[in-house]
């Protein structure tokens, strides 16, 4: 019993569950303003289960194909992946037992969620190479959880409005611009090692220009979103929140580096719960 639970802490480790957050908000967001409330504990649980197979599969295999650079960076050299303690045949088993989880849910969800499962999983795979070649490997990690709305519309409604797409870019730029802060921690760790990043390619100040754009974008998109989806004031003050905990992270940044970690994993964590708490207000009352 010992073992298993430190097999499951590493796991957990690997695949850093807690960030699931950074989805969660947003799918909930989609499947509430799909309802137009409550939308069923039967979605619920299927969205779940695909939620957390898809993210799991998504980021074990990025460790995976990362080893090499993971044990290079100090940053990243204790991780589970790297120190020996998830062995490789392990992680792929556990790559293949979430993608073919997702799939079975996606079943079970409706026949559109079946079709766009496999298509789901390669955008959630490449994200892992990118960086390889291409700088605009921020954007396609927003892509990758900008999938999340469109999930959970189409688990409720089984098609894609225009509404949900818009949600879905915002989500993009959002994730795009906190990656980009992120990122600037490995800026010369990615100029050694020939990695692909807008910090690195670019350059600090231009890194921080291009995320603010970004974030602005992400608003504007979520004002979109709002509009064509006919939300109401409530939703507009939670755009309004996210547009000021966004101000708020990069205030933090531009005042000291040493923010970034603080910036990534509090107002981001947060900023998606406060977006939905609006949303959950504005389709109740």
């Amino acid at each position: 019993m010992k073992m298993m639970f430190k097999m499951l802490k590493n796991f957990n480790e690997l695949v850093v569950f807690e960030h699931t957050i950074f989805s969660s908000a947003f799918i909930l967001i989609s499947m509430i303003v799909a309802a137009n409330g409550w939308f069923g504990w039967q979605i619920m649980i299927l969205c779940a289960f695909a939620l957390i197979s898809a993210r799991n599969f998504a980021m074990a295999f990025n460790r995976y194909c990362d080893i090499k650079f993971d044990s290079l960076n100090l940053r990243t050299k204790n991780r589970p992946s790297v120190d020996g303690r998830i062995s490789i045949n392990m992680m792929i088993g556990f790559i293949v037992l979430n993608a073919l989880l997702f799939i079975i849910v996606s079943y079970f969800i409706n026949s559109l969620a079946l079709k766009l499962s496999i298509p789901f999983l390669f955008i959630l795979g490449i994200y892992s190479y990118f960086k390889r070649f291409s700088s605009l490997a921020h954007f396609i990690l927003g892509l990758s959880l900008g999938l999340a709305p469109i999930a959970g519309v189409v688990a409720v409604l089984g098609e894609i409005p225009l509404w949900s797409l818009f949600l879905s870019i915002g989500v993009l730029f959002w994730v795009a611009g906190f990656d980009l802060l992120y990122s600037i921690q490995d800026m010369d760790f990615d100029k050694e090692n020939n990695l692909f990043s807008i910090p690195s390619c670019y350059g600090l100040k231009v890194t921080l220009v291009i995320s603010r754009i970004s974030h602005t974008l992400a608003v504007i998109f979520w004002i979109l979103f709002i509009i064509f989806s006919g939300g109401g004031i409530f939703a507009y003050i939670g755009v309004f929140s996210a547009f000021c905990m966004l101000v708020y992270e990069h205030y933090l940044v531009n005042k000291d580096l040493l923010n970034i970690p603080k910036a990534f994993f509090q107002t981001n964590g947060y900023l998606g719960f406060v977006f939905l708490i609006f949303i959950i207000l504005d389709n109740t009352l």
